[in-house]
């Protein structure tokens, strides 16, 4: 953690933490209150969000305190390709754009992923699969914890905790009262301000120093980091990619959004909010190698951004990295929050602990299990121990695996349950050994490699004969 003073004055800090957490909270209320109570309304916002606040929630959920914190982080160690190689994660969002189609009108009663699995490929696959979203999920959950507690240690001088438990606490108070409903609304705003912050940053730091100033330092003193044919960063492009594709297509956070959302935008709102997202890494980014150019000492790699900012437009810039990254953290923290609570009620409390439970008893369980996650991130993120973008890689190995499964479950009438669970179960050892025996950046990739190969194989010796009705009367 770096040492340097902070960029905040402790009055102004102060301020911000304060005006952003009453104002998510009052808006968290104030959503929730307008809905008509029920289950699905707490949990899916009433299945009625048009394009608008569909794309807006998609862009700010995907835009997380790894977009703002570890994308510079990769672009300040990798260059170009660190940069352009983050962006590829959008992929995730584009291509999920038509499965989620064919998920809303095969599902239009579901309420998880968890739902699509389980009866597609029935208990064992579900709960091995289950227990991939929840690794994952924890730490998703533990990276976005530690990076507000980094935003205010670096901006503020704040200790790491206080910024810690304040955005975590902030996100999980306002997902309580206001469930999904409360999420998409705050995801609206917050996508704007993100948008806005980091347009202004690019445009006032590239207009200080130049492109071609920053041009030619970089190929004087760092050249490897404007090589397009680095090996390392066309590994890591490939990875994020497949990596993207995995987290998009297993987790809840955007099965969720497909139920939520009206029929009529669901594809579109996937392209759009992918689009719009792909502009974030790129400019975080490039103020990574405006750090370079100009031989910016950092202290703490994960930093950068927030960093090489404040120091070159002042508190001015400290205070629009503030914004920028609380909004990028709770509207990724509140989406966590949510969809995880929500799996968490439908799969678990219900599924497999009270069959019988009605909408009442889920929608108490779903409120309880908001709580549960942000006490638990709290005490999983005390502790700063790691790169958050090496945290998310290992769970790169997991998440990857489920790509072909789901993506053969949602088209392949012959797609097979035992073929399913031996690609999860091999891609997941094949990545995790990947990450420890060879690098990081090469998880995801075998994992989703040995996956494929394993679900085409064993669909195409063994095919199975799934009804697709199956799907909208379970």
């Amino acid at each position: 953690m770096t040492t340097d003073a902070p960029f905040l004055a402790p009055g102004i800090a102060w301020f911000l933490l304060i005006s952003f957490s009453v104002l998510w909270i009052a808006l968290g209320v104030w959503w929730g209150r307008r809905g008509s109570g029920t289950t699905d309304d707490y949990l899916l916002a009433g299945r009625n969000i048009g394009l608008a606040l569909s794309t807006a929630t998609l862009m700010a959920s995907w835009v997380t305190g790894n977009t703002t914190l570890a994308a510079p982080e990769v672009g300040y160690t990798l260059g170009l390709w660190g940069m352009f190689g983050y962006a590829l994660a959008g992929l995730g969002l584009l291509l999920f754009a038509p499965l989620a189609i064919r998920i809303k009108r095969l599902m239009p009663s579901a309420r998880t992923s968890g739902d699509f699995v389980r009866l597609r490929y029935g208990r064992a696959v579900w709960v091995l699969f289950l227990i991939i979203t929840l690794i994952y999920t924890a730490g998703f959950l533990i990276t976005q914890g530690m990076g507000a507690g980094l935003l205010l240690e670096s901006l503020s001088g704040f200790d790491y905790r206080l910024g810690m438990v304040a955005v975590i606490g902030v996100s999980t108070i306002y997902t309580l009262f206001g469930g999904m409903r409360a999420v998409i609304g705050t995801d609206f705003i917050q996508s704007l301000l993100i948008m806005v912050v980091l347009i202004v940053v690019a445009v006032l730091g590239y207009n200080r120093f130049g492109v071609e100033a920053i041009y030619s330092r970089l190929s004087v003193n760092h050249p490897g980091h404007l090589n397009l044919l680095l090996p390392a960063g066309l590994l890591f492009a490939w990875n994020t990619g497949l990596f993207s594709m995995g987290e998009v297509f297993h987790n809840n956070i955007w099965w969720s959004r497909v139920f939520a959302s009206r029929e009529s935008v669901v594809f579109r709102s996937f392209i759009f909010g992918g689009l719009a997202w792909f502009t974030v890494p790129i400019v975080t980014g490039a103020v990574a190698l405006m750090a370079l150019a100009q031989d910016f000492d950092v202290p703490q790699v994960n930093m950068v951004f927030p960093i090489v900012t404040a120091r070159l437009l002042g508190s001015g810039g400290a205070m629009m990295v503030f914004v920028l990254i609380f909004a990028s953290l709770t509207s990724t923290l509140d989406s966590l929050l949510a969809s995880t609570a929500d799996l968490l009620a439908e799969d678990v409390y219900v599924k497999m602990l009270h069959p019988g439970a009605d909408d009442a008893r889920v929608k108490r369980a779903a409120r309880g299990f908001v709580v549960l996650l942000g006490v638990v991130t709290m005490l999983l993120s005390w502790r700063y121990v790691t790169s958050m973008y090496q945290l998310l890689l290992f769970t790169g190995a997991l998440v990857a695996s489920t790509i072909w499964p789901i993506a053969y479950g949602l088209y392949w009438r012959s797609a097979n349950r035992w073929g399913a669970l031996a690609a999860m179960a091999s891609g997941s050892a094949v990545g995790l050994a990947a990450y420890f025996l060879i690098a990081p950046y090469c998880a995801a990739l075998l994992s989703a490699a040995v996956s494929a190969v394993v679900m085409a194989a064993w669909t195409q010796l063994a095919p199975e004969a799934f009804n697709w009705r199956e799907l909208a009367e379970g």
